[in-house]
This record gives structure tokens, C-alpha cells and sequence, in this order.
């Protein structure tokens, strides 16, 4: 029978710390991520190497492709941006690789694999949830001040105070959708994977392969767009009354 759980499995105890193999995934990915960066600018050249180039394709399209929604703040919002595509889109796909899954030991009659898919825990989908919508806020505040806290708190009236508190409420709500969006999509391509390949261990699950390549690929724009969007739109809250105040 195909191994199939939905919360990630414990590997070791370090220190009283569980490790739990999809956080040993998430180390993986941020040691490729890591070692990458150090080889690619490690020795810039005017004539970029192989690494250079790939490199530098990657930070100018990242950069232009997110300039598009962010506009003006983009050089303060990029780095985060990023970070959030370039390491969900690697986590996701490394939980593709042959091994992640299926090479693991037996505890207690129990088969417990070794890695699996960093993205497919809710753990690590809400932490990343959590600090998009941290970010928000930090943004907020960072570029208008306090006047950002009237989007939240607001007494010139009745109506402005509700709308105060709806927007708290769709905050708290963004980390729920943005942290099961994402592991909700990774969690059941893998299902989908491990029972095609237990069923036709063959030839059959190589388009479903095919699709779930593309599927972590649209899961990490998905994400890092949608944390673009929200911060573009926490950004220009109130920045109207704010270049007034500045210009009188």
C-alpha cells in the first residue's frame, strides 16, 4: 500500500526539537539556495560564466516581473518577494525527485520516509503565511508611519471603525488562505503521484509528473504575487493623505 500522511513525520529529537523529515527537506532546499548564490557570485565577471548568466536572468526577470505590480517600491520589496518564489517553487519541486517519499526506514512496522515535500506541512505553508503577513504590516508602518495604523483603527466614525475591524479580520484570514492554497495544491499532487505510481508504476505517471512540475511552478507565483499584491495595496493605504501632510 502507498505510505500517504497528512502531517509530516518525526525523524530524530535534537535537544528536545522534533526534526520532522519535511524540515529536513527545508534544510535541503535552503542549502541548494545557499550554495547557489555562493557559486554564482562567487567571482562576477563583465563576461558572466554559466552560473553568472543564469543568475542574472533570474534577479533582472524576478525583478521586472514583480517591478510590474509594486512599481515604485519594488528596490525595498524585492528581496522578500524573491525569497518567497525562489524557495517555494524549489521546495516544491525537489519533492519531486525521485527518493523524496519513498526512500525512508521502518519504525515500529511503520514506514517513515526520510524527506518529503517541505511544502506539503502546514507547518511550513502557515510559517511562510505568517511572515507575508508580518511583512505587511512592517511595510506598513516602515513607509507611512503611524498613519498606517488608521487602517485598522479608525474613530472618525462608526462606519470607519467596522471597516477597521474587517480588515484586521482579513489579515488573520490571508495567513489561512495563503498557508492551505498552497498546501492544500502540494499535498494532493503528491497523493496524486504516490497512488498513480503505486498503481502503474510505470509509463502512467510521467504526465502527472509533467503537470505537478508545472503546478509548483504556478504555486509559487501564486504566492509570491499575491504577497506583491498585498503589499502594494497595504503601501498605498493612506499615502495620498500622507504626501498631502508632507507637502503642507
Amino acid at each position: 500500500m502507498p505510505h500517504i500522511s497528512l502531517a509530516a513525520e518525526k525523524l530524530w529529537t535534537l535537544s528536545g526539537f522534533p526534526i520532522t523529515n519535511s524540515l529536513l527537506t527545508t534544510w535541503v532546499v535552503m542549502a541548494l539556495l545557499i550554495i547557489f548564490s555562493f557559486a554564482a557570485t562567487s567571482k562576477l565577471a563583465k563576461v558572466p560564466g554559466t552560473l553568472q548568466s543564469i543568475a542574472e536572468l533570474i534577479v533582472g526577470g524576478l525583478y521586472d516581473f514583480f517591478g510590474t505590480v509594486t512599481g515604485k517600491h519594488i528596490k525595498q520589496l524585492y528581496p522578500l518577494l524573491a525569497s518567497f518564489f525562489l524557495f517555494i517553487l524549489i521546495a516544491n519541486w525537489v519533492g519531486l525527485l525521485p527518493g523524496v517519499g519513498t526512500v525512508g526506514f521502518f519504525r515500529h512496522e511503520e514506514f517513515v520516509p526520510l524527506l518529503r515535500a517541505a511544502t506539503a506541512d502546514l507547518n511550513t505553508t502557515v510559517a511562510l503565511a505568517i511572515i507575508a503577513v508580518i511583512s505587511m504590516q512592517y511595510f506598513g508602518f516602515k513607509n507611512l508611519g503611524m498613519a498606517y495604523g488608521s487602517r485598522f483603527l479608525d474613530f472618525r466614525g462608526p462606519i470607519n471603525f467596522f471597516v477597521g475591524f474587517l480588515e484586521i479580520l482579513s489579515d488573520v484570514s490571508k495567513i489561512l488562505s495563503f498557508a492551505f492554497r498552497l498546501f492544500g495544491n502540494i499535498f494532493a499532487g503528491e497523493v496524486l503521484l504516490t497512488v498513480m505510481a503505486f498503481l502503474m508504476p510505470f509509463i502512467v505517471p510521467l504526465p502527472f509528473l509533467t503537470m505537478e512540475l508545472f503546478v509548483g511552478l504556478i504555486q509559487a507565483l501564486v504566492f509570491s504575487m499575491l504577497t506583491a499584491v498585498f503589499l502594494s495595496i497595504a503601501l498605498s493605504h493612506g499615502e495620498g493623505e500622507h504626501g498631502e501632510a508632507s507637502h503642507a
